[in-house]
């Protein structure tokens, strides 16, 4: 049975490690991207109607969803084709978002500020880069204000479940996350997760490791709790692997009402995980 997934543009996700900054949660490549969002059509699904799913901060569609777009600017619309499926609003404004929220069952959110790199910096001088953010684009604004935007919306439109990525590092108020751009990134979304674990709706929250450009599907996935796995050498997660984490969470009762941080074992290494009731069923946390 077929998901629908509707898609806004929004701030995408940052890296675990300062540098390489990576430009979103799911895959930058047109193919990567396909992959990540066919995961949710093979989602076993029960006979009825099909579930409808917002997921902020992935861009793209194929023909495999019903897709809607959400842009901020009426000239990115048109950029775009001006299709009907695609809104005009800004997740920053809590009203723009409404129209986009309605009808909707689930809520994957993916949005997150992305710092930019100063002009000048020249690697074989042995700089470090600097970095920033726009007016209007601080981690504040984006992370906290903006997710909590998305969580009131879908509450008042009584979605069932809400999954939202955020990134492992959140116990460490100086992790070098937090000093980017001086935006305490991690401060925000931590902040915007104990929001949503307040909030009374079914949640599941995925702390994922530092992202990699590769393939999903192949590797054993790892759950933890308050960054232990930070301390070990499988810290980091293919962007695939987390894609279809936020679908399986969707699936199953064991998934609700937890936080978890997410990794993987090297591939060749370990069993690739099938079985995501067991892989939820480990975690025992609620924040």
């Amino acid at each position: 049975m077929l998901m629908r997934a509707y898609f806004l543009s929004a701030p995408p996700k940052i890296s675990q490690k300062p540098t390489p900054l990576s430009s979103s949660r799911f895959p930058r490549s047109a193919s990567a991207r396909k992959r990540a969002v066919t995961l949710a059509t093979s989602a076993a699904m029960a006979d009825g109607p099909a579930p409808v799913v917002l997921v902020t901060g992935a861009g793209g569609r194929t023909d495999q969803f019903v897709a809607r777009g959400l842009v901020r600017t009426a000239e990115s619309k048109e950029k775009i084709g001006g299709a009907d499926d695609v809104f005009v609003g800004d997740i920053r404004n809590a009203e723009s978002i409404i129209p986009a929220v309605q009808g909707i069952d689930a809520l994957i959110i993916l949005t997150s500020a992305v710092p930019k790199m100063k002009p000048g910096f020249d690697p074989s001088k042995g700089e470090r880069p600097e970095f920033y953010f726009e007016d209007g684009s601080y981690p504040e604004q984006v992370d906290w204000i903006g997710q909590k935007n998305q969580i009131d919306a879908a509450r008042a439109v009584g979605v069932k479940q809400i999954v939202l990525v955020g990134s492992m590092g959140g116990t460490d108020i100086n992790h070098p996350l937090n000093n980017i751009g001086n935006g305490k990134i991690l401060i925000w979304k931590r902040k915007a997760e104990q929001y949503l674990a307040e909030s009374g709706i079914p949640y599941t929250i995925i702390r994922a490791g530092g992202l990699q450009d590769k393939d999903g599907g192949v590797r054993e996935l790892l759950v933890g709790k308050d960054d232990e796995l930070l301390k070990t050498e499988t810290r980091t997660i293919a962007r695939p692997d987390v894609a279809e984490v936020c679908i399986q969470a969707l699936q199953y009762e064991e998934a609700k009402f937890k936080a978890f941080d997410l990794a993987s074992k090297p591939e060749g290494t370990g069993t690739p995980t099938t079985d995501f009731k067991a892989l939820f069923s480990q975690v025992t946390t609620r924040f």
